[in-house]
């Protein structure tokens, strides 16, 4: 057995050096007043490439603006598709499963084969450059997988304990809320993380849709790639630092908070 041990070892050493070498150089570079693209210790140690980014134009409104954006779709979406999953988990429909078909064929609909139309539509609704519009939107391209999600969390609890609040008298919302939230709370912690990542690395909708003092850090991060292939490696490499921070942070908390009982289980189930 020590053969084919081997190899996966291998396989797996190889696998960790692809996700270490790109942090490694953000490390050395953001460091590194004369950054370059190979990783290497800094030549000249200097603070300076943080401090051309924490401002509130280059660093903080782009900030704020993605967190914006990313929670207030990670909410919503945690809330209507919490709502959705709940009689399609609990209740025999006569159209659940076609339905159920139709949100999964929904998730592999990319976005930029809809975006000319949704353009348009903005423009008809006066909701270009709109915070709120662009939030809602990416809610609702994150909604098909996120109710198919908690539907599917939804199952893995027992009717039984909700019959048991409803024989003291509970209704039907307040079962939800006090018994199969709770016992579902690492799969709706899924759903909102998930939700936020996904709309916390889009580029392309806020590119189209915002103007360039709306739009948040994901796009704004493309200003440090100049004209003619001139590129700020530094700024770009302390940039991305603080660009991931939230997603870590939000990863941290949340999986202190569960106990580290993040579970996939179930996700893809019919």
């Amino acid at each position: 057995m020590r053969g084919p041990r081997l190899v996966v070892n291998l396989v797996l050493l190889v696998v960790a050096v692809l996700f270490v070498a790109p942090l490694l150089w953000l490390l050395t570079a953001s460091f590194d007043a004369r950054g370059g693209v190979a990783a290497k210790l800094p030549g000249q140690f200097t603070l300076d490439n943080f401090g051309h980014i924490l401002n509130w134009d280059v660093g903080g409104r782009p900030l704020m603006n993605g967190l914006f954006i990313s929670g207030g779709a990670a909410i919503i979406v945690i809330i209507v598709a919490v709502l959705a999953a709940y009689p399609l988990s609990r209740y025999q429909l006569r159209f659940r499963r076609p339905f159920l078909y139709t949100i999964l064929f929904a998730t592999g609909l990319p976005v930029t084969a809809i975006m000319v139309p949704v353009y348009g539509l903005f423009v008809r609704l006066e909701l270009v450059d709109s915070l709120w519009g662009t939030t809602v939107f990416l809610a609702a391209t994150a909604l098909p997988m996120a109710i198919w999600m908690c539907k599917n969390f939804m199952d893995g609890i027992p009717v039984s304990l909700e019959e048991a609040a409803w024989v003291d008298g509970a209704s039907s919302m307040q079962a939800l809320r006090s018994i199969v939230l709770p016992l579902m709370a690492p799969g709706v912690a899924v759903v909102g993380i998930f939700t936020f990542i996904q709309a916390w690395g889009n580029f392309f909708v806020p590119f189209v849709l915002l103007d360039p003092d709306k739009t948040p850090a994901s796009v704004n991060i493309y200003s440090f790639f100049g004209q003619n292939g001139l590129v700020a490696y530094g700024q770009l490499a302390a940039y991305s630092i603080l660009y991931t921070t939230p997603v870590l942070a939000l990863y941290l908390v949340v999986s202190r908070w569960l106990g580290g009982g993040f579970s996939m289980a179930g996700a893809v189930k019919a």
